[in-house]
C-alpha cells in the first residue's frame, strides 16, 4: 500500500462538490487540532456556484506556526473523484484517500469510499464525520474531541442522530488508526503546548473585530463576493454590540447611509468589492467634499465587471486611489497579516475622523477566506475618543485652520448649526462661486495631506538590514513573500512590506533607495503599486513578478520566480 511520512508539516487538501460538506470538515478539523496543540492554516478555493463544480480547502498542520497557502500536497482526501484540476499540485509523493475506481491510474491511491463506510448508519451525510474521524486518528487524537464537538455544534439535533454522528466518529478513528499503525501516512511531530488559549480567526473576522475596536457602530452594505464576508462577521455580532447593519438597497444607498451616520455622529463603515465600490465614486466625491469622514473595506477579486467572484486579485489599488471627482485627501491601508487586519481597521476609523477623509482598507478573496491560530486580540487596540467639538452659536463647520482641519460638530451636540453641501461653500458651509473662496477651501482641503504623510505608516523589513536586493509587496503577499524569504535564505535579500500605500511616509523612500536591486511582488496584471512608486516618488523597479489569474502566489512558485532573478544558490 502507497504511504507518505512527514516530519514537521503536512499539507492536507479536501476537494469535493459544492454541497458536500468540504467545509464542514475543515472547521472540525482545524478546531480541534488548534485545540490538541497543533498549528493550522487554512484556506479555500470554491467555484461561482451553489451546488457541483469542484472546490476544496487547504489544511496545512505543523509543529510550528503556519499563516500562508503552499501549493505542495501531501495528502489529498477526494470526496469527488475529479481531482484533475489539482493535477499541478499533485505530486509523485502525494498520497490520494478515494474511490479508485473511478480517479483513474497514475495517482497513490489509498482506496476508500466514505460514503460506502457511512451506508450501515443509514445515510451518506455521515460520511463527512467518518473523514473527519480518520484524519484526527493520523494524529494520534481519539473520538473524545470529536464527540465533544458534535455535542456542541449539533446539540439540538434528535439523541438518534447525535449517537449516528458518535458512530461516524468510531468508524473513521477505527481507519485512521489502521491508516497509522500499518504506516500509510507517517505523522513524525507532535503537539505544542499553550495553543488552546489561541484563537482560530479569518482575515473577514479580524476585519470585522478591528473594525469594532474601532468604535465602529454603524455599517451599511449591499453583499457582494468577497467583501459580503465581513458584513456577515459583523451582522452576527450586532446582537452583542451596539452596532447597527444595514443592508442597503444598492451601494450608492450604502455609501450615502454611511456619510449620513458620520454627519449624525456615528463611526460608519461599508464594505463592498470592486464592482460594487465602481457605484461608490460619487459617494467618495461627497465625502471628500464635505469633508465627511468614512471607512470603505474593499474586498478585491480578478476583473473588470464580474470578473472571477470567487478568486483573488490585488486589482483595485488604482480604484482606490482614484475614486471620486476631484481632488482630496485620503488614506490606504492593506493589512497582510490578520494582526494588521485587526490593527489597521481598528486604526482606519481614527485616521477617519480625525483627518475628516475617506480611509480604505484593501483586503482580496484570499485574505478574508483564509485562518489560522493567533494569540488573543488586544481589545483595547483603537479605542479613541471621537474628534468632535460642541458647537456654539458662532460655529463654522468648515472654518480655515493652520493644519486645515476644522472643528467637526453634529446635528443636536450644542447650538450651532452644522451645514453640510456637495456645492462648494464658505466657512459656515453656504453654496458659493467665489474664486478666492474656492482657492481657499481647495488648500484647506489639500494641507492635511503633510500630517497624513508625517504620521503615515512605515513598510516592514522582513530580512537582513544589510540587503542588496529588495523585493517589495503590499497586502495579503506579506506570508507568503516572507516565506519564500525564509526558504531561499540569501543573506542578501530582504522584504518591504506596505502594509499602508497611501500615502507613504518618508522613510518609505529610504528603505527603497538603499537597495542595489528592486523586484515588484504584485497579485495584479499591470504592478499597479509599482506604477504608484513610480509616478509618485520616481521609483524604478529592476524585476516585476505579477501574477493575475485568479489564486495567490505560493512559496514554492515565487521560489523558483526569485530564482530566475537572483539565480540558484547561496549568492545575493
Amino acid at each position: 500500500m502507497p504511504g507518505i511520512n512527514v516530519d514537521n508539516e503536512i499539507s492536507i487538501v479536501l476537494s469535493g462538490e459544492a454541497g458536500q460538506g468540504i467545509q464542514t470538515v475543515e472547521i472540525i478539523l482545524t478546531h480541534i487540532l488548534k485545540n490538541s496543540g497543533f498549528h493550522v492554516f487554512a484556506t479555500k478555493e470554491y467555484m461561482s456556484r451553489v451546488r457541483g463544480g469542484s472546490n476544496s480547502t487547504e489544511i496545512r498542520v505543523s509543529s510550528a506556526r503556519v499563516d500562508s497557502y503552499t501549493d505542495r500536497i501531501d495528502l489529498l482526501v477526494a470526496l469527488d473523484p475529479d481531482i484533475t484540476r489539482l493535477s499541478g499540485r499533485i505530486g509523485k509523493d502525494t498520497l490520494v484517500v478515494g474511490d479508485a475506481s473511478k480517479i483513474g491510474k497514475g495517482y497513490n491511491i489509498v482506496d476508500t469510499v466514505f460514503e460506502k463506510l457511512a451506508e450501515p448508519l443509514g445515510s451518506a451525510v455521515y460520511s463527512n464525520i467518518i473523514a473527519v474521524g480518520a484524519l484526527l486518528a493520523l494524529f494520534g487524537i481519539g473520538t473524545t474531541p470529536l464527540e465533544e464537538y458534535i455535542r456542541k455544534r449539533f446539540g439540538a439535533k434528535s439523541e438518534d442522530i447525535l449517537d449516528k454522528n458518535f458512530q461516524a466518529a468510531k468508524i473513521g478513528n477505527t481507519l485512521g488508526t489502521k491508516w497509522r499503525g500499518e504506516g500509510t501516512v507517517g505523522i513524525g511531530f507532535s503537539p505544542r503546548d499553550g495553543l488552546a488559549d489561541e484563537i482560530l480567526v479569518s482575515g473577514a473576522e479580524a476585519v470585522g473585530l478591528g473594525a469594532l475596536a474601532g468604535g465602529c457602530n454603524f455599517v451599511s452594505s449591499y453583499p457582494m463576493s468577497p467583501g459580503s464576508s465581513v458584513l456577515h462577521v459583523l451582522a452576527s455580532l450586532s446582537n452583542d454590540f451596539p452596532l447597527i447593519v444595514e443592508q442597503a438597497e444598492d451601494e450608492i444607498a450604502a455609501i450615502n447611509m454611511g456619510i449620513g451616520a458620520w454627519y449624525a455622529g456615528a463611526r460608519a463603515m461599508v464594505t463592498t468589492s470592486g464592482g460594487g465600490f465602481a457605484l461608490m465614486s460619487e459617494g467618495v466625491s461627497l465625502a471628500g467634499m464635505v469633508e465627511s469622514p468614512m471607512v470603505i473595506h474593499i474586498g478585491q477579486r480578478p476583473g473588470p465587471a464580474t470578473g472571477l467572484p470567487t478568486r483573488t486579485e490585488q486589482g483595485d489599488l488604482d480604484l482606490a486611489m482614484f475614486a471620486g471627482h476631484g481632488d482630496f485627501a485620503r488614506a490606504i491601508y492593506a493589512p497582510g497579516s490578520l494582526a494588521d487586519a485587526y490593527s489597521l481597521a481598528a486604526l482606519a476609523f481614527d485616521t477617519a475622523d480625525k483627518y475628516q477623509i475617506p480611509v480604505f482598507i484593501l483586503t482580496d478573496q484570499y485574505f478574508l477566506d483564509s485562518y489560522y491560530n493567533i494569540k488573543p486580540f488586544d481589545p483595547k487596540t483603537g479605542m479613541t475618543e471621537p474628534y468632535l467639538e460642541k458647537t456654539d452659536e458662532d460655529y463654522k463647520r468648515y472654518r480655515l485652520t493652520p493644519g486645515g482641519i476644522s472643528p467637526r460638530g453634529i446635528p443636536g451636540y450644542g447650538d450651532g448649526f452644522v451645514r453640510a453641501d456637495s456645492d462648494e461653500h464658505d466657512e459656515e458651509g453656504r453654496i458659493t462661486e467665489s474664486a478666492e473662496v474656492r482657492r481657499k477651501m481647495v488648500e484647506k482641503r489639500h494641507a492635511r495631506l503633510g500630517p497624513l504623510s508625517e504620521n503615515a505608516i512605515p513598510p516592514e523589513l522582513i530580512g537582513p538590514s544589510g540587503y542588496e536586493t529588495l523585493i517589495v509587496g503590499w497586502g495579503s503577499t506579506r506570508n507568503i513573500v516572507r516565506e519564500t524569504l525564509e526558504k531561499l535564505a540569501r543573506p542578501k535579500l530582504a522584504f518591504a512590506h506596505f502594509k499602508q500605500v497611501c500615502p507613504l511616509p518618508p522613510s518609505a523612500l529610504d528603505i527603497l533607495e538603499r537597495a542595489k536591486k528592486l523586484i515588484l511582488v504584485e497579485n495584479n496584471a499591470a504592478g499597479q503599486f509599482g506604477a504608484l512608486l513610480r509616478r509618485n516618488h520616481g521609483i524604478e523597479f529592476d524585476h516585476k513578478i505579477l501574477q493575475s489569474d485568479g489564486f495567490p502566489f505560493s512559496p514554492e512558485n515565487l521560489a523558483v520566480r526569485l530564482e530566475e532573478i537572483i539565480g540558484k544558490g547561496g549568492g545575493k
